[in-house]
């Protein structure tokens, strides 16, 4: 049975009186809070946001709409034994989905945030270490464990049990296949699996679930064989892309969009043209 309760603001929400509520956390209308979670110091929750029981949040912004299940625990310590001491935060979006047991660590620099976008959805035990920046429309699988500072774009899908490396980027529509090793980034619009990964070709069925035209999916395909398939350095093959095959720019922004990420520095290298290099 949930307690109705009013906010500053004479606004109604619910929490179990079993559960504990820093007095300075900033809770918002719509907002339910179940048995025995514990919202802790430097919270604010914002409207129609669902808590399970036992979760804990402290530290944290959370957004609109959320629901965070059993067990997750939110804006704990960072794990990276070098981190500062002093306050830092998690930055939830709107209308993620926090499945059970998934850990987000807060940042490990003082005043900084580990970022959450919208729309996410992280299945059972997925963990996310300091400093991750992650967009929007994104599912984690059950066991996705993510290294501090991974920067995951937009509308991606990572596998099972996939272990991903500090540092590593992971572009816009791509799809990781369950149980892969990613030590390096991985290239927007394409499909990666296995330990070692490797790219398997385009992600064309989540290029079409996502709407993206045929034409465009063409180019990435012949994208594609340019920069993996062909005998070209890399930064050859980028510039026979740009040349050659821009030419609408309603068909080709994701061929740019492809392009600037393979050329953006990375600290990881990008998987399967370790053996390519890239003019300074």
């Amino acid at each position: 049975m949930l307690d109705i309760i009013l906010n500053s603001d004479n606004k109604l929400f619910k929490i179990h009186p079993t559960a504990i509520v820093d007095p300075t956390a900033k809770i918002s209308y719509g907002v339910e809070i179940g048995a025995y979670s514990i919202i802790g110091e430097n919270v604010e929750i914002l409207e129609n946001t669902i808590i399970h029981s036992h979760v804990v949040i402290e530290n944290s912004f959370i957004g609109s709409d959320c629901q965070i299940f059993s067990g997750a625990i939110i804006g704990s310590d960072s794990q990276d034994l070098k981190s500062d001491k002093d306050l830092s935060f998690v930055v939830m979006g709107n209308n993620n989905i926090v499945r059970e047991y998934v850990t987000i660590n807060r940042s490990s620099i003082n005043n900084k945030s580990t970022i959450i976008g919208n729309n996410n959805l992280f299945m059972a035990y997925v963990h996310i270490a300091h400093d991750c920046i992650i967009g929007d429309n994104n599912i984690l699988a059950n066991s996705v464990n993510l290294g501090g500072y991974v920067l995951i774009d937009n509308n991606t899908v990572i596998g099972g049990l996939t272990g991903i490396h500090q540092f590593v980027r992971v572009g816009s529509y791509s799809i990781i296949g369950g149980l892969s090793k990613i030590n390096h980034d991985v290239t927007p619009y394409f499909m990666v699996v296995g330990n070692p990964a490797t790219v398997e070709g385009v992600n064309i069925k989540g290029l079409r679930r996502n709407n993206i035209t045929r034409e465009s999916i063409n180019l990435l395909r012949n994208a594609y064989k340019v920069i993996y398939h062909s005998k070209l350095q890399l930064t050859d093959a980028l510039n026979l892309l740009e040349n050659e095959y821009i030419t609408s720019e309603n068909e080709t922004n994701h061929l740019k969009f492809l392009i600037d990420f393979m050329k953006t520095k990375s600290k990881r290298g990008i998987i399967g043209l370790n053996f390519k290099s890239i003019s300074e």
